[in-house]
C-alpha cells in the first residue's frame, strides 16, 4: 500500500508584502542580483550553484536553444502560420518533438552512464553488455552519432573543455570515453559522441537527475523557437513548405479528380 504523504511545497510562498522562492526573498535577494541560468538552477536543484556550475548549466543552456530547420522549428513555424495569434501554441507545437530521436536523448544516455558508474561488473564489461544490448536489438545508442558531423560533434570537446574547466571531477567523462570507444569496437566504426549526449555527461557530473534533462531541453528550445516565430513574421518561409509540400508530394489514391 502507498504511503500516504501530507500535502506540501517548499518551492514558493507570498502574503502581502513578501515573496519567498526556495528560501530566498524574491525582490530583495533574487530580483538584479541573479542570472536566469541561477535562477533556474535554484529552482531545479534547490541550491544555488557554484561559480562552476553556473558556467556548465549557462554552456548547455547556450548549446541547446538553437539547432536550426529542424522538425520542432518547423512545427512551430507552419503553426504560427496557421494561427498567428498563438505564441503558445506554437511554440508548443515545436516543444511536442523534443523526444527520444532528437535533442532528448540526453535522458538516454545520462541513465546509460548511471548504469554504468554503479555496476557492480565493472566499467568495461558494463560498457560492452549496454552495447551488445543496443546492436542486438537494432536501436540507435542514445548520444551516439550525427547525421551532419562527421567525424566527431564539435560541441562535444567544448563542453568536456568547459566543465573540465569548471573543476569537475570528471567521472563522468571518463566513463563516456570508455563507453564511445566500445562503441567503436562494437559497430566497427566510429560514432561521435553528439551534443546531446555530451550535455548528459556535463549535467550528470553536477548532479542533475537524468529524469529531468530533457526540461532542461524544453526550456530553452522554448527560447529558440520564439527565435523561428519573430523570423517567420519577418520573412516568412512557412507558406513555402506548405505549398512545396503541396507540388511535390503525389497523390496516389486509386480515384483521381476526373473519375
Amino acid at each position: 500500500m502507498a504511503k500516504h504523504l501530507t500535502p506540501e511545497t517548499k518551492i514558493s510562498t507570498t502574503n502581502e508584502q513578501k515573496i519567498l522562492v526556495r528560501n530566498k526573498d524574491l525582490v530583495n535577494e533574487l530580483m538584479g542580483h541573479v542570472s536566469f541560468t541561477e535562477m533556474f538552477f535554484l529552482h531545479l536543484m534547490q541550491r544555488m550553484p557554484s561559480k562552476g556550475e553556473i558556467a556548465i548549466f549557462d554552456a548547455v543552456l547556450v548549446t541547446l536553444m538553437e539547432h536550426g530547420l529542424t522538425p520542432s522549428a518547423i512545427a512551430t513555424r507552419l503553426t504560427i502560420m496557421a494561427a498567428p495569434e498563438s505564441v503558445q501554441g506554437a511554440i508548443s507545437a515545436g516543444l511536442q518533438g523534443i523526444g527520444s530521436g532528437l535533442v532528448g536523448t540526453m535522458e538516454g544516455m545520462a541513465k546509460n552512464l548511471q548504469d554504468i558508474i554503479t555496476a557492480e561488473e565493472g566499467v568495461e564489461a558494463s560498457c560492452l553488455r549496454i552495447v551488445n544490448g543496443f546492436k542486438a536489438t537494432r536501436q540507435a545508442i542514445p548520444g551516439f552519432g550525427h547525421p551532419f558531423h562527421k567525424p566527431d560533434d564539435p560541441r562535444t570537446p567544448r563542453l568536456f573543455e568547459i566543465a573540465r574547466q569548471a573543476g569537475v571531477e570528471g567521472r563522468y567523462i571518463d566513463i563516456v570515453t570508455t563507453l564511445s570507444k566500445t562503441v567503436d569496437q562494437v559497430y566497427g566504426k566510429h560514432l561521435t559522441i553528439n551534443a546531446t549526449g555530451a550535455i548528459a555527461v556535463v549535467l550528470s557530473e553536477i548532479g542533475v537527475p537524468w529524469d529531468v534533462m530533457r526540461g532542461i531541453a524544453v526550456v530553452t528550445r522554448s527560447a529558440g523557437l520564439l527565435g523561428h516565430i519573430s523570423e517567420e513574421r519577418e520573412h516568412p518561409i512557412a507558406p513555402f513548405i506548405y505549398s512545396h509540400i503541396e507540388d511535390t508530394v503525389p497523390y496516389t489514391g486509386k480515384r483521381t479528380l476526373d473519375d
